[in-house]
């Protein structure tokens, strides 16, 4: 039975609350679960069985799935690989995190490698519930999609700025378009992504900044995930927007 030790916890600060959907076979780490998240602020939606949950996920756009190792139907690998291959998938590209009572450490690795951004182990609390959440967030809650002070202090003037974030604007609308083919050529991404380190820096882009720095570490250690990649891509199109304004 999940520990409600931690009732105290407080939200993740965001516009918009997400959308969690809530897979798992036993009633009372369901409950738990929807409850807790609920009371964070997000948006719960649960189901008791793997093909349920591959259908709704299927069917609509959520921010984050839990979805537990061990389900009648499909168990947690199962659904997300299954979705991954579903382009068209109103959750195709979101964050997932698998949720167990036991795991040995090979399994570990093999949810990670299939993409989970994170394994929650149950029984939790509230305060495990607001990390997970926080996976939906751009990395680094407290970083501004952009940082007009930094920026001036960068650029020297308003007029620079402006100019500067509009080349920007141009650089992520490409690499938005090149962005798969180019994850799987670590030499041309790394350099790409070194330059776009720069025009960030340059342009006040603090959270995409953030994940630029991120996504070359992982670079560096060879193992960039697609769940990385999705995070990415989800702060690149919020700089977009920002840049639109």
């Amino acid at each position: 039975m999940p520990s409600h030790s931690d009732m105290s916890a407080t939200a993740p600060v965001s516009a918009t609350p997400p959308r969690v959907l809530v897979a798992d076979d036993d009633p009372a780490s369901r409950r738990f679960l929807c409850d807790g998240l609920r009371s964070l602020g997000a948006h719960a939606q649960a189901c008791s069985d793997g093909m349920t949950a591959l259908a709704h996920a299927r069917a609509e756009a959520f921010d984050l799935l839990l979805l537990d190792c061990r389900m009648p139907g499909a168990g947690a690998l199962e659904v997300f690989t299954r979705l991954c291959k579903d382009p068209q998938a109103g959750s195709s590209g979101c964050i997932a995190v698998a949720t167990t009572a036991e795991l040995a450490p090979p399994d570990r690795q093999a949810l990670l490698a299939a993409g989970f951004s994170e394994i929650l182990l149950k029984p939790c609390g509230l305060v495990d519930l607001q990390r997970m959440l926080a996976l939906t967030q751009p990395e680094g809650a407290d970083a501004a999609v952009l940082d007009d002070q930094a920026a001036l202090s960068s650029s020297g003037d308003a007029s620079t700025m402006h100019a500067l974030r509009s080349l920007l604007h141009e650089e992520l609308v490409l690499l938005d378009r090149e962005l798969e083919p180019l994850s799987r050529d670590p030499v041309a991404f790394g350099e790409r992504l070194h330059r776009l380190r720069s025009s960030c820096g340059f342009c006040g882009a603090a959270a995409l900044s953030t994940r630029t720095i991120w996504l070359q570490q992982q670079l560096a250690q060879h193992e960039v995930q697609p769940a990385a990649l999705t995070r990415f891509r989800k702060t690149l199109l919020a700089t977009l927007q920002a840049l639109r304004r």
